[in-house]
């Protein structure tokens, strides 16, 4: 199947079902959408195989684990090379509270989003994040109040 693949709206409802609490076992799934339990299953096979479906996690409640801070990071570079995506990427993927990362157009040519436990433990970020790759800019913005976090897709 290919990235373009339709989806239905017995598709459409499966997927939302499905954001909200991946636990749920294919039988209640199909209950809530009015399949049968087959038929669900067939269905969530082939969503799969598209790569619509990429897998199942579960959300955590930053606080609760100690990591009430979030950051987004705004960063630019002079140097676009290939050299220094691959050094950036290194970079960035091997420090673990950054959770996010975006390669954004405008004025500013990345976006990171980063949870710490708090300030400090923030600056120890940051500065693995600038003695990692070369940056011209870095600003952070602190994140007052999550008012919404991690939505479910509109399918």
């Amino acid at each position: 199947m290919t990235q373009d693949m339709r989806l239905d709206a017995i598709d459409s409802a499966i997927l939302r079902v499905l954001q909200r609490d991946a636990s749920l076992s294919q039988r209640d799934v199909a209950e809530r959408v009015g399949l049968s339990q087959n038929a669900c299953w067939r269905r969530i096979a082939r969503l799969k195989e598209a790569g619509i479906i990429r897998g199942q996690t579960l959300r955590l409640d930053h606080d609760r684990i100690g990591l009430g801070l979030t950051v987004f990071v705004m960063l630019r570079t002079r140097d676009h090379s290939t050299e220094w995506l691959t050094t950036f990427r290194r970079t960035v993927l091997g420090i673990e509270n950054v959770i996010d990362v975006f390669r954004i157009a405008g004025d500013y040519d990345y976006m990171l989003k980063i949870v710490a436990r708090d300030m400090n433990d923030f600056d120890s970020i940051y500065q693995r994040l600038i003695a990692g790759a070369a940056l011209e800019t870095v600003t952070s913005c602190i994140a007052m109040e999550a008012i919404a976090d991690r939505r479910d897709l509109p399918v």
